[in-house]
């Protein structure tokens, strides 16, 4: 991933609550082998509606979407974080989301943050009334500021770190790998060796 420290962009307007991961890709467009690929697929049903918010010209190039509390609710596909993403969206803020949407999210390079619901209400506001309106946030202060107004933020610390370091949890792992090799090189030899369970339980297994 890309390292994220700071993003500035356009927002876009979805003032709809309780939005569930199959609103945002319906799950018989999640049979696909890829984790790329899905912007054409981003809230699928409702782009329908030549009227849905994000067929408006006008949010074309937004990088931000402004929505409803409880966003991202309902089963753990990952699909609908790579749809945003592969939308084009770099942050995305609501009153809250989904835990394992938000989990998803931050795993995956795109910022879910969380501010109070009158302040996302207020920031809708004023991307509605200008849509050139660019929205900054900024993970060195965990802070969002738009409209002369600056809105902190809480983001869990590790997850804080990934994202400013570009990535990801196995990333995170192999960038140990010499303390890893170490480790097992200088592990006592009676110890049980990694995979010798899963080797045992499969040779008692075989007829």
């Amino acid at each position: 991933m890309r390292p994220i420290t700071a993003h500035t962009g356009r927002a876009a307007v979805l003032r709809r609550s309780g939005v569930d991961t199959d609103q945002i890709v319906p799950a018989e467009f999640c049979k696909r082998l890829t984790k790329t690929g899905y912007a054409d697929v981003l809230f699928h049903t409702w782009r329908q509606d030549p009227w849905f918010e994000l067929n408006d010209p006008a949010r074309a190039s937004a990088s931000v979407l402004l929505t409803g509390p409880d966003f991202g609710t309902g089963s753990s596909r990952e699909h609908a974080v790579w749809a945003l993403r592969d939308w084009g969206f770099a942050v995305v803020i609501a009153a809250n989301f989904g835990d394992i949407f938000r989990r998803n999210a931050l795993k995956n390079g795109l910022l879910a943050v969380s501010l109070p619901a009158d302040t996302v209400s207020g920031l809708c506001d004023l991307a509605e009334r200008d849509a050139d309106l660019e929205i900054d946030t900024d993970l060195h202060r965990c802070e969002v500021r738009a409209g002369g107004l600056t809105h902190p933020f809480d983001l869990d610390r590790r997850a804080r770190q990934l994202l400013m370091a570009g990535l990801d949890e196995i990333d995170s792992t192999l960038s140990r790998e010499a303390a890893i090799e170490a480790y097992e090189r200088d592990r006592p030899a009676w110890l049980p060796a990694v995979g010798t369970a899963d080797s045992e339980l499969l040779a008692r297994a075989e007829p």
